[in-house]
């Protein structure tokens, strides 16, 4: 396969927003450019994050896989989260997956950053050409990932409390400082509700059964419960 050459630069403003990520790595195939990702409004069905580098519009020139534009989301069915390359055309339909990081905490809506599990080099596609996995004396990976392998789960640890549990009518949670929003995710891992965080959350029009909520904090933390609504 044809080395990959990247001939454009995204230049980034000198202020990062926390919901950007910011790249720069594998500069034998990107150069010394700095990426700048952009968080999607919506999440996927599974509450992750979409990050996307910008403008998506397919017309950009660029030789070897032909594309300018990259996509970071989480891959459910692989359980990973994936470092991917546009084909060419701008629509990310039959994108080039260039790194993926399946040990970083699969848990946090973020992804994880350079230090945190490992970010794989995919070589079938880079032919090794990225120099191998991404670490930090090799990438810069920075801005709205995830920087420990554990989620902050103080369920147990007394810092952290929800109330009552099992549950009929509204939860309670106590102990978050913070906290920016919540999720409500069902037994099958599919995001029942996704909405600013209050501390009473009313759960009466859940069915019968076991849920997790998640609680994501402004420093994109997470806080987990497992709770039982009668």
């Amino acid at each position: 396969m044809k080395k990959i050459y990247l001939l454009s630069t995204i230049l980034l403003s000198a202020v990062v927003l926390a919901q950007d990520i910011t790249f720069s790595g594998c500069t034998n195939l990107f150069g010394t450019a700095n990426y700048l990702f952009t968080k999607e409004t919506n999440p996927d069905t599974y509450g992750k994050r979409i990050y996307v580098t910008s403008p998506v519009t397919g017309d950009q020139p660029c030789g070897g896989l032909g594309t300018c534009e990259f996509k970071i989301q989480w891959n459910n069915s692989l359980s990973r989260w994936e470092f991917l390359a546009d084909e060419g055309d701008g629509t990310f339909t039959s994108p080039y997956l260039i790194y993926y990081n399946s040990t970083g905490n699969s848990t946090a809506p973020n992804p994880p950053s350079n230090n945190v599990g490992t970010w794989v080099e995919n070589t079938s596609v880079t032919e090794g050409a990225c120099g191998g996995n991404l670490t930090t004396s090799n990438s810069n990976f920075s801005g709205d990932v995830h920087t420990t392998t554990l989620a902050v789960d103080e369920t147990n640890s007394g810092k952290a409390l929800l109330f009552p549990n099992p549950v009929v009518d509204n939860i309670g949670i106590q102990g978050i400082g913070n906290a920016k929003e919540y999720q409500i995710v069902g037994m099958s891992g599919q995001i029942i509700r996704s909405s600013k965080f209050e501390n009473k959350i009313n759960v009466k029009d859940l069915e019968s059964g076991v849920y997790q909520l998640i609680i994501i904090t402004g420093d994109s933390k997470t806080h987990q419960f497992r709770f039982i609504k009668k």
